[in-house]
């Protein structure tokens, strides 16, 4: 049975950082391309960021310059290193594998 379990969100003031984890069981860690996705109240869900298994990495404009996604294969888990945090960054992150696989998702707010 395919798991993700986020960790790592929380309560930021603007400016700062935060790091997101995803530990993954279940899946052929190795070869799956991972994300992270996001979903502000009254929004749809949007990437944020894509990891494939080689390490080539794609981002949104929302998150370019400031979010760093990374992934260890030893742990199983992906990261999302996150920088210069905006009140608009403020949403639900969720951790995605292909195949169709989500994690129930972290809160990140960012607020003063």
């Amino acid at each position: 049975q395919v798991q993700l379990v986020e960790s790592g969100g929380g309560l930021v003031q603007p400016g700062g950082s935060l790091r997101l984890s995803c530990a993954a069981s279940g899946i052929i860690f190795s070869i799956n391309t991972m994300g992270w996705y996001r979903q502000a109240p009254g929004k749809e869900r949007e990437l944020v960021a894509t990891i494939t298994s080689s390490g080539r990495t794609k981002y949104a404009d929302s998150g370019k310059d400031r979010f760093t996604i990374s992934r260890d294969g030893a742990k199983n888990t992906v990261y999302l290193q996150m920088d210069s945090l905006k009140p608009e960054d403020t949403a639900v992150y969720y951790c995605y594998a292909a195949g169709g696989y989500w994690g129930q998702g972290a809160l990140v707010t960012v607020s003063s």
